[in-house]
C-alpha cells in the first residue's frame, strides 16, 4: 500500500515540510525498506539452541515482546524515521504509541491510516501528538517500557535521562557533524558531485549530511571546483523540483544567517553565500538559503562547534591521512563519516581507526539497507542497540533463556550442592 500511493504521501510531505518531490519520494521509500524487511520477522526473531549442555539439559532463547513502545520522530524525516520505528516494533509483538513532530505530522498520519487499512488492528498503532509536555509523559509512563527516538541532542539527552531513571529501554538518535574527507587519489569528478549532493541535499537537513570537508594535500586545490559545482544547484519551492527546498521554518533560516555572519566574523573565508538567494515572486519571502561554503574552518568556531542543520559547508585542511583521522576522532560527534579515495589500503586504515559508527568508502551517506542497523556513536547516540534491522529486533523483544532437562525415569544421581549441571 505505501507504493501504490508513494506519489501522494511524497506529495504531502513535500507540500508540509518543503523538500524537493524526488527527495521525499526518497524519505518514503527508504522507510518502505525498513517494512519490507521487517516482513521477515519470522528469520529475524529466532532464538537460539543449545543441545544438551549437560547431561540431558538443553538451553534455548526466546525473544518475546516488551508490551508498549514508543517513538519520537524528527521533523526532517516525517516518512521516513516513523517507519524505522514502529512496524519492527509492532512485528515483534508490542503495540506503540507514535509522536511525530509538531512542525509536519500529516504524511506521519497518512501513513498511520494506510497502517489500519492494510488490517493493523485498532489499539495496536496509536498517535499523539504535542510538545515538550507529551514526550515527558512518554517517558514517565509506567506502561511505556522502550523509547526509540531521533532528534536534537538536547531533547535526546532529556530524553534518555528522563526516560532511563523511569526504567525504560531507550535509544537516542541525536545530533551529528559528519566529515568527508577527500585524498588526492580520489576521482575528481564523481568525488565532488557526490559532496555536493550530500551537502546540501534536503537544504543541508540531514542527520546524516556532510557538514565537513577535510581535504587532504593536493585536493586542497579543488575548493573553486567544489563551489563552482554548488552554484549550478537551484534554489526553490519542492514542489518545482529544485535541487534544494527551503529549511523548516523562518526561525531555522534566520539561525542559519546568523551562523554564517558569525563564521565570517570569526575569520573562515565565504567561498560562496547562500543567504538571500535571488527567487521570483512570492518565493523571494520564503525561508530559502541556497549553498554555502566556508573554507579555512579550524575547531573553535561556531561554524564548525554548532550542527547547522542548513545547507552550509565548512572545508578544512589536513597536510595527510593520520591528520585528517585525528581531526575527525577529535570532534565530539560520531554519527556518519566518508573517505574518497582508490587507495584499498587508505580506505581499510580510516575504516579501522576513525571513530564514528557509520563509514562510507567513496559513499557520502553511509546510512545502512535495513538488514544492517544504523549504528552512529559517541555525542551521536545514546543507548546499545540501533533502530532497524537486528539491533532492533533486540531493542524490542526480552530474551528469556530456559535451560530444560525431561526425566525418562524415577532414577535419580542424588542431591547436588555445586553450581555444576549434572
Amino acid at each position: 500500500m505505501i507504493r501504490e500511493h508513494l506519489p501522494a504521501l511524497a506529495a504531502t510531505l513535500t507540500a508540509e515540510q518543503g523538500k524537493t518531490l524526488a527527495d521525499a519520494e526518497g524519505d518514503v521509500f527508504r522507510g518502505l525498506e525498513v517494512v519490507e524487511h521487517a516482513a521477515a520477522i519470522g528469520n529475524l526473531q529466532l532464538g537460539e539452541l543449545a543441545e544438551n549442555v549437560a547431561n540431558g539439559v538443553d538451553t534455548y532463547t526466546r525473544l518475546q515482546p516488551l508490551g508498549v513502545c514508543a517513538g519520537i520522530t524528527p521533523f526532517n524525516f516525517p516518512a521516513m524515521i516513523p517507519l524505522w520505528m514502529f512496524p519492527m516494533a509492532i512485528v515483534c509483538g508490542n503495540t506503540f504509541v507514535l509522536k511525530p513532530s509538531e512542525q509536519d505530522p500529516m504524511v506521519t498520519m497518512e501513513l498511520v491510516r494506510l497502517a489500519a487499512q492494510a488490517g493493523i488492528p485498532k489499539g495496536v498503532l496509536n498517535v499523539v501528538h504535542g510538545g515538550a509536555e507529551v514526550v515527558n509523559a512518554l517517558c514517565d509512563h509506567p506502561a511505556i517500557k522502550a523509547i526509540s527516538f531521533v532528534g536534537s541532542t538536547a531533547v535526546g539527552r532529556q530524553v534518555y535521562q528522563r526516560a532511563s531513571l523511569a526504567g525504560k529501554r531507550v535509544q537516542c538518535m541525536m545530533g551529528a557533524k559528519n566529515h568527508a574527507v577527500v585524498l588526492p587519489d580520489a576521482r575528481k569528478q564523481p568525488t565532488i558531485d557526490a559532496l555536493v549532493g550530500a551537502a546540501f541535499g534536503a537544504a543541508g537537513q540531514r542527520c546524516m549530511a556532510v557538514s565537513v570537508v577535510v581535504l587532504v594535500g593536493e585536493a586542497q586545490r579543488w575548493i573553486a571546483d567544489i563551489v563552482a559545482k554548488a552554484r549550478t544547484l537551484r534554489v526553490g519551492p519542492g514542489q518545482d523540483n529544485p535541487d534544494l527546498g527551503p529549511v523548516i521554518t523562518r526561525k531555522a533560516r534566520q539561525r542559519i544567517e546568523a551562523l554564517i555572519a558569525q563564521g565570517v566574523e570569526e575569520g573562515a573565508t565565504l567561498e560562496l553565500d547562500g543567504r538571500l538567494p535571488a527567487l521570483p515572486g512570492h518565493a523571494a519571502e520564503g525561508n530559502f538559503i541556497g549553498p554555502t561554503i566556508f573554507s579555512g574552518v579550524r575547531p573553535g568556531m561556531a561554524i564548525y562547534e554548532q550542527e547547522i542543520f542548513g545547507p552550509v559547508l565548512c572545508i578544512m585542511a589536513a597536510d595527510s591521512l593520520d591528520e585528517a583521522i585525528a581531526i575527525v576522532n577529535a570532534n565530539p560527534n560520531g554519527n556518519g563519516t566518508a573517505i574518497f579515495t582508490q587507495s584499498g589500503a587508505a580506505a581499510r586504515r580510516f575504516e579501522l581507526d576513525i571513530d564514528v559508527g557509520q563509514v562510507g568508502i567513496n559513499v557520502p551517506i553511509p546510512v545502512p539497507a535495513p538488514m544492517f542497523s544504523f549504528t552512529g556513536t559517541r555525542a551521536s547516540k545514546l543507548g546499545d542497540l540501533g533502530p532497524y534491522g537486528k539491533q532492533a529486533v533486540l531493542f524490542y523483544t526480552q530474551t528469556k533463556t530456559v535451560t530444560a532437562r525431561w526425566f525418562d525415569d524415577d532414577v535419580s544421581s542424588g542431591v547436588n550442592t555445586t553450581i555444576r549441571l549434572r
